[in-house]
């Protein structure tokens, strides 16, 4: 069988084809990539205890991350796994963020899709909280904190949002039958995007 990568060329016949040979340098400016580069660098050398995210493939503007529910909190012991894909104007405007696991929240949809202040663009009038001071780690640090905190009075889940309030023993049975583990999911046929 003949190897099929030998025959690639690494020098650019044309304009875009060195951008088209790396996905990285095609998705992003140098500064994104720098700066993804050095977030990635501090949560190896440092990570936080329940969290943790990396490249999902060989483009650094699209990530996996993973978060544990917090403790004392209808999601303790429950692991969640989300995709973030980076914006060429990064750390300007903020990543979008959505939770692959399923989750039952006041603050998450059925999409996965997340209401947090931080990950709407502020600035120039806008109600967002996002600065570019945040990077990934204080948005995971602030996703995990919405699990345990939501803001039941900006709801996604409605829901959620008034079960949260009235009865923690029959929410937490709703966030248990909602959640399933991505291995759980291939076996039911639904895609995990890990």
């Amino acid at each position: 069988m003949a190897n099929t990568f030998g025959t690639m060329s690494t020098a650019p016949s044309s304009h875009g084809a060195k951008n088209a040979s790396n996905p990285a340098r095609a998705a992003g400016n140098g500064n994104v990539v720098k700066r993804l580069q050095s977030e990635l660098m501090t949560l190896m050398t440092s990570p936080t205890p329940g969290l943790s995210a990396f490249p999902s493939n060989t483009d650094i503007t699209k990530w996996n991350a993973t978060v544990s529910g917090p403790a004392e909190t209808p999601y303790a012991d429950l692991t969640f796994k989300l995709t973030l894909a980076y914006p060429s104007n990064y750390p300007y405007a903020p990543p979008e963020v959505l939770f692959k696991t399923p989750v039952y929240h006041p603050n998450v949809d059925m999409s996965g899709r997340i209401c947090l202040d931080i990950l709407k663009p502020g600035g120039q009038g806008k109600e967002g909280a996002w600065s570019a001071v945040l990077n990934t780690s204080s948005v995971l640090l602030s996703i995990q904190s919405l699990l345990g905190e939501p803001n039941n009075a900006s709801p996604l889940n409605g829901e959620a949002a008034l079960l949260w309030d009235r009865d923690q023993a029959e929410y937490k049975k709703k966030v248990l039958a909602r959640h399933q583990e991505p291995a759980e999911m291939e076996e039911n046929g639904l895609s995990t995007g890990f």
